[in-house]
């Protein structure tokens, strides 16, 4: 699979373990100077990746806006060991709908998943 990290979502943990794992990865962070939500929301589409982040703009501009989208994971309130857990655990249980227009939310006790 293919990931865009959000800067707030792109610890070296997390891109550590998606490597690991073969997945193709890039990170917000990497990219340099400071790239607004609704253009790394584009890339992403653009790319064919699924966006991760802890930001819920995203899901303002999937929703709201109505804005062009693929898949969008956002992991709430989760430190980085639990964000690491949390991305395994999804990718395990839930690989399969991580495909179109799904806005992904997990918290520590659950995860939702909803189709824009």
């Amino acid at each position: 699979m293919r990931f865009l990290l959000d800067a707030c979502a792109s610890s070296r943990s997390l891109v550590a373990f998606l490597r690991r794992e073969r997945h193709d990865v890039l990170s917000a962070a990497d990219l340099g100077a400071s790239i607004p939500d609704d253009s790394l929301l584009a890339l992403a589409l653009r790319e064919g990746r699924i966006l991760v982040t802890q930001d819920k703009d995203f899901g303002e501009l999937a929703f709201v806006h109505k804005l062009p989208h693929g898949p969008v994971v956002r992991l709430v309130d989760m430190t980085i060991d639990q964000q690491v857990a949390a991305v395994e655990e999804l990718l395990r249980d839930h690989a399969g709908e991580l495909v179109g227009r799904t806005l992904v939310v997990v918290s520590a006790d659950r995860t939702r998943i909803r189709r824009s």
